[in-house]
């Protein structure tokens, strides 16, 4: 899964989904694996996401119905990121200790001497259900794609997001985009934390 992939191309980030995601037990690993291979982000946000302060991006997630020719839902909703939290050793090595026995005691001690050297970011989310709005019209695909790009460059939305993506596992698209806005971020935060001396 993509998240997987992007923990292990950035060891020293943790990512919390927010509980209001997907279900696991609602969707096979192969509609997971089908909705994440089948997101594209149309228009990414002109903003990353602040090193100081909260976020907000306001998104438009398009997909086509399965059972229905040219029937395309848009959702309409926010993503309320917040601001990356820097996690202190202490919490980090605590961390690591979880699922494992005594034996991994030593070896983690040994990482806490060390601990200093290490910087973790954790980024979290905010997304409410509640605040999405649904609309499904009867045109192609790409004429709603169009249409929407320009209803959200024409507003000069500096935060807004485009999202092509699948209907049933839509969630699974909105945390997808959620995690390239933090590989898109993640530099830029870090760099803030050094410049003011907090890593």
């Amino acid at each position: 899964m993509a998240g997987r992939e992007f923990a292990a191309n950035y060891p020293l980030l943790e990512i919390v989904p927010p509980s209001s995601y997907y279900s696991p037990h609602n969707l096979k690993q192969d509609d997971i694996e089908y909705a994440i291979e089948n997101t594209q982000v149309i228009l990414a946000p002109e903003r990353q996401i602040a090193t100081f302060g909260n976020t907000s991006f306001e998104f438009h997630l398009i997909s086509e119905l399965m059972d229905r020719v040219d029937q395309v839902r848009i959702r309409t909703g926010r993503i309320e990121a917040e601001r990356p939290k820097i996690l202190s050793p202490e919490y980090f090595c605590r961390m690591m200790l979880e699922g494992f026995g005594e034996k991994a005691q030593e070896y983690v001690e040994r990482l806490r001497e060390h601990a200093r050297q290490i910087a973790v970011l954790r980024y979290g989310f905010q997304f409410r259900k509640s605040g999405v709005t649904e609309e499904t019209v009867s045109a192609s695909l790409q004429s709603v794609i169009d249409r929407t790009r320009r209803v959200v460059e024409s507003a000069s939305e500096p935060n807004g997001a485009i999202i092509q993506g699948v209907d049933e596992a839509w969630e699974v698209c909105l945390l997808k985009f959620t995690i390239e806005m933090i590989e898109r971020s993640a530099g830029e935060n870090i760099g803030d934390f050094k410049r003011r001396g907090l890593i």
